[in-house]
């Protein structure tokens, strides 16, 4: 497996990949093996590739297996979700920080095809896109749906994030997550399935 940074020559591959998994493209029983809730177009892929260079792909030869995408809080905010995350910075404390859109971002989402789950793939992208992100910020910070469990569990048994708190949005329960993107550099992500 191939871990690189994303191109534009990438994004019909990913938009694939994306709607595959996406949870208004999958049944109710597919969505207990995990699911995206992000869907983004060609031109928010555009720009998260060329002003972020935040998309990270494992690659099986020519063929995406998955993405992470990772980017700055001002990329984000387009989204009224991101919006409520961005607002709440100031009340929330990391590693004994105060959060702030100076000190940290926001990863995810991830996407792994299900013919390359539990073989390391989300550990290995994980680590990738935390050094590439790590040169910027310190602080990386996500959100987890409730009821994805299998995400839940593999970013924190299996990558090592922390639950920071809950918080609600439109109905929704999510878990807040943060890692520090130091640990990607000097710790060797372990060979765990996912």
């Amino acid at each position: 497996m191939q871990y690189r940074n994303a191109t534009v020559s990438d994004i019909p591959q990913i938009e694939d990949l994306q709607k595959r998994y996406h949870v208004s493209f999958i049944s109710l029983a597919e969505k207990k093996n995990g699911f995206i809730t992000t869907l983004f177009t060609t031109e928010q892929l555009k720009e998260l590739i060329k002003t972020e260079n935040g998309i990270s792909l494992a690659c099986d030869g020519e063929m995406i297996a998955a993405y992470a995408m990772a980017g700055s809080w001002q990329y984000w905010n387009k989204w009224p979700l991101f919006q409520q995350m961005i607002s709440d910075l100031p009340n929330t404390e990391y590693l004994g920080q105060t959060l702030s859109i100076e000190n940290s971002y926001q990863y995810g989402p991830v996407c792994i095809d299900k013919d390359y789950r539990g073989m390391g793939v989300l550990q290995e992208l994980f680590a990738y896109s935390a050094r590439q992100m790590n040169a910027r910020y310190r602080l990386l910070i996500t959100f987890i749906n409730h009821i994805n469990e299998r995400s839940f569990k593999a970013h924190t048994q299996k990558v090592g994030m922390e639950v920071i708190k809950s918080f609600a949005f439109d109905g929704n329960n999510y878990y807040e997550l943060g890692y520090d993107t130091a640990r990607a550099l000097t710790k060797e992500m372990t060979d765990q399935p996912t």
